[in-house]
């Protein structure tokens, strides 16, 4: 059976939709990425949402698809064109098969031989583009595409194919069979009908017909129904193969249209955001661990809802299990985890990252717990509805994932928030996980600061005049609510802080 491998090197990539992951789609900002993937294709988006949910967790894996997205980076066209082909080859099955809806043996094998006929169009293009890109297309997936498409389908494939197609478009059937227990026919056997031939003389030779011939009176339809009966029996393995066999081709190409579509999608998105003059990095994809990097890093969601160019930040948190992000509001912090959590997952799908630089390592899963706004159909407290939330998260959280928390547990007071951020966060640094926090907490900061050396601790950068740069900087949290900043903003003076 034919493999597409453009996503993984060992086998298709699943094209169910991920279930229960509409927080981590929501926190990051990922419908906005996605839609801008998919370009108005509801298919590209829902592939791309997929792909971008199944983080691959082996670098050699990632590897891989990145080489495939350089190629189709650097023949934009070769991609779309296989794209094209792919539809027409899904599309080729809602064209015939609407027309058959028995299952007996005769109907599934007229419907096949429909179906497998149209399909020879699209296996034709799709040889074609092989030829024409082989020698262009370099990366390890595209030539293991290639390599099948050769194999598989070759002139003497196609020469086959349509010359048994042509054998099973007759009405009439010659077959063998014995006499077994009862009377009853068994072994039964189809043969090939040769092309012009009337079939009883393939198999009477020089006998007379009309001394074996049996005629069903045209009233007879009990002996009609038996006729039709022997035909059935004759060719239900025929059927049942050439079905199999058309089932293969579909699910050929319904498993390549979903792969390129990821692929397509891929190529758009850095067409629209190289037109933004934002940078993209091929991201360094490490084993599981503590290493985060990252120089000019942005939020790629927020870059194409803007449609400017964006405010980057670097970050350098390798060996940190626990990142703490202080600091005046609206300075970018929130900013900063979306774009890490974007790149996380884009570059554990293969795809080039929001960035100048990053390298990272693996997680097996991005977990998101970010504060949300006043709902009133919550049939409880915020509070509640936040640890209800963190309490999934824990239960299905494990040793290599990595968190992001924004915001998390400020819907109570200063000592009880963070109390509560405290332990949870201890626990799963301590449990391996990695944990990035966006804070107002200071008394949870300072609780980390003196009791865990893996933690790093960052800042909002504001300019002396209080005004934000939106650069996130080295700094430990600072016992001040920017107060001064909200009265310079509402009444434009310098607070009177004379006691």
């Amino acid at each position: 059976m034919m493999k597409v491998h453009l996503l993984h090197p060992e086998d298709d990539a699943p094209m169910d939709p991920v279930e229960g992951e509409s927080d981590l789609v929501r926190d990051l900002g990922l419908d906005d990425v996605v839609a801008r993937m998919a370009d108005g294709d509801q298919f590209v988006r829902t592939a791309a949402t997929a792909t971008l949910l199944r983080p691959l967790t082996r670098t050699e894996d990632i590897a891989w698809r990145q080489g495939v997205l350089a190629d189709a980076r650097a023949h934009p066209s070769a991609v779309r064109e296989l794209q094209r082909i792919a539809l027409d080859g899904v599309n080729t099955e809602v064209r015939v098969r609407g027309w058959w809806i028995s299952a007996e043996p005769s109907s599934v094998l007229g419907r096949s031989v429909a179906l497998m006929r149209a399909l020879l169009e699209p296996l034709r293009a799709l040889r074609r583009w092989a030829a024409t890109h082989e020698g262009v297309l370099r990366s390890e997936g595209m030539r293991a595409l290639l390599a099948t498409i050769d194999q598989n389908l070759s002139e003497d494939w196609f020469t086959t194919v349509e010359r048994h197609l042509r054998q099973l478009q007759y009405s009439d059937v010659v077959m063998t069979a014995h006499l077994g227990r009862a009377g009853k026919g068994t072994g039964y056997v189809l043969h090939a009908m040769e092309q012009g031939k009337r079939p009883w003389r393939a198999v009477l030779g020089s006998q007379r017909a009309d001394d074996l011939t049996l005629v069903i009176a045209e009233m007879d339809t009990v002996g009609g129904q038996a006729v039709s009966d022997l035909r059935d029996r004759a060719i239900s393995g025929v059927a049942e193969t050439l079905a199999q066999s058309t089932e293969q081709v579909l699910s050929f190409f319904a498993h390549l249209r979903w792969e390129v579509a990821f692929v397509v999608g891929t190529v758009t998105l850095h067409e629209r955001l190289t037109a933004l003059g934002m940078p993209l990095a091929v991201p360094v994809a490490r084993p599981a661990g503590r290493e985060l990097t990252a120089r000019g890093l942005y939020d790629v969601g927020l870059a194409l809802r803007s449609g400017r160019a964006v405010v980057p930040s670097d970050l350098a948190a390798d060996g940190a299990g626990v990142v703490v992000i202080t600091g005046v509001n609206q300075g970018g912090k929130s900013t900063l985890l979306r774009a890490v959590g974007l790149a996380q997952l884009m570059m554990q799908a293969g795809m080039p990252v929001g960035a100048e630089e990053y390298r990272a390592s693996v997680a097996g899963r991005v977990h998101t717990h970010f504060r949300r706004e006043e709902d009133e159909t919550l049939r409880s407290g915020k509070l509640h509805e936040e640890l209800v939330r963190m309490s999934r998260i824990v239960d299905r959280a494990n040793p290599g994932d990595l968190l992001l928390s924004n915001e998390s547990f400020a819907s109570t007071n200063e000592r009880e928030g963070s109390r509560i951020a405290t332990q949870i966060v201890e626990g799963l640094a301590d449990a391996d996980v990695r944990v990035i926090m966006v804070t107002h907490l200071y008394e949870f900061s300072r609780s980390l600061a003196g009791t865990r050396s893996d933690a790093l601790f960052l800042r909002a950068e504001r300019a002396p005049d209080g005004e934000r740069t939106f650069r996130i900087v080295p700094g430990e949290a600072l016992p001040t609510s920017h107060g001064a900043d909200l009265w310079r903003r509402v009444f434009g003076t310098e607070p009177d802080v004379t006691p």
